[in-house]
């Protein structure tokens, strides 16, 4: 699958659940849904995978951890918060940054609709992927 095709799968559980369930529910349950409908779909993925930071030569292991990582290539940052802030964007660019994926999806669940919930964050696009 290339990153588009992965992203847009994403994009789909993600409206699935929310066309379910709406907005209101925790950040854990939406979390849980998304495992298990990635799941149903055999779309591979790794939950609450740790993301060590180095520096200076010293390896902090478990410094973050990904909600989700999708077919290796996009990580997934769930929310269900009143509102993404710049703080959050800033988050998922680190995170990508540090493990050198191209692109993120901030997905806020607490919104009315879901388009309006989801923010798409790439870094160093190649079309090649």
């Amino acid at each position: 699958m290339t990153i588009n095709e992965i992203t847009h799968a994403i994009i789909a559980v993600a409206i699935k659940i929310h066309r379910r369930y709406g907005p209101g529910l925790l950040e854990s349950a939406y979390q849980a849904c998304m495992r298990r409908e990635l799941e149903l779909q055999g779309i591979p993925f790794e939950y609450e995978m740790p993301l060590p930071l180095e520096y200076e030569g010293m390896k902090i292991d478990c410094a973050y951890r990904l909600d989700l990582l999708v077919c290796g290539q996009v990580v997934v940052e769930l929310k269900s918060i009143a509102k993404i802030q710049p703080i959050h964007e800033a988050q998922l660019l680190t995170y990508l940054r540090l493990g050198e994926w191209q692109v993120g999806l901030l997905i806020n669940f607490n919104v009315p609709v879901l388009k309006e919930g989801i923010k798409r964050i790439v870094l160093n696009w190649d079309e090649t992927m």
